[in-house]
C-alpha cells in the first residue's frame, strides 16, 4: 500500500485487458477507517489493511465488490452499496450490510449520485480536502487525463455523461479512480476537458 495523499492509502490490482490498474482505497478517519472498492490485495497489503483496521466498506458501484467479502471477513467491517446496485453485487456473491443513500455521510465523504454506467453508480465527495472518489464514473487513463469506460459496458451512456457533467459542480482537485491513475492535482480541469469532448 501506499499513501496516495495524506492519510488515504492505495493499492492496486493490474488489469490485462484494460492495461491499466484496479485501485482499492483506504482512508483514514477517527470515526472509523473506511475501504472504497477493495481490489485483490497482495499478502502484505491484507495484513496492512488488517493492521489499520476498517469500519465501512464503501462499493461505489454493482461491479466492485471485488475483494470486498474478504476484507468483511477479516476486518469486521460492514459493507454498503447504493440500492439499485445491490442486487447485481448480491449475484456475484457480495456480502452486503447497509444501503447508501444520497447526500448521506460516510465518515468525512458525501454520496454523490452519478448514475449511468448502472443505475446505482456514485462518488464520493470529500470538500473540506477538495477531494472526489469515483468508481466506474470515469477512468484515469492515460495517467492525467480523464476518460469514460466503452459504451457497451454502459447502461444508458448518455445519463452517465448528464452525471459526469454535474461533478463539475463540486469543489475538487484531486481525483482518485477506482480505475486507472489518481490527479493528484488539477483534476478538475482534467475533467472538464473530458466533458468538452461530450455531444452538446
Amino acid at each position: 500500500m501506499r499513501e496516495v495523499v495524506s492519510g488515504i492509502f492505495t493499492w492496486p490490482w493490474f488489469s490485462e485487458p484494460h492495461g491499466y490498474n484496479f485501485n482499492g482505497h483506504l482512508i483514514h478517519h477517527a470515526g472509523g477507517n473506511l475501504c472504497i472498492d477493495p481490489v485483490e490485495p497482495a499478502e502484505e497489503d491484507f495484513e496492512e489493511i488488517a493492521r489499520h483496521g476498517v469500519a465501512r466498506i464503501v462499493l461505489t458501484n454493482r461491479n466492485h465488490s471485488r475483494a470486498a467479502n474478504k476484507v468483511r471477513a477479516r476486518t469486521g467491517a460492514r459493507t454498503a452499496i447504493h440500492p439499485a446496485d445491490a442486487p447485481h453485487a448480491r449475484s456475484q456473491s457480495a456480502e452486503l450490510d447497509d444501503e447508501l443513500r444520497i447526500g448521506e455521510k460516510i465518515g468525512p465523504l458525501t454520496v454523490v449520485g452519478v448514475p449511468g454506467k448502472s443505475p446505482g453508480e456514485v462518488a464520493l465527495h470529500w470538500p473540506e480536502r477538495r477531494i472526489l472518489i469515483v468508481g466506474d464514473a470515469v477512468v484515469g487513463d492515460p495517467p492525467g487525463r480523464c476518460k469514460l469506460l466503452p459504451e457497451k459496458v454502459v447502461d444508458d451512456p448518455a445519463r452517465l455523461r448528464e452525471s459526469v457533467r454535474s461533478l463539475l459542480a463540486l469543489d475538487f482537485d484531486i481525483l482518485l479512480p477506482g480505475d486507472g491513475a489518481p490527479i493528484p492535482q488539477g483534476a478538475k480541469a482534467r475533467l472538464r476537458e473530458l466533458v468538452n469532448t461530450f455531444p452538446k
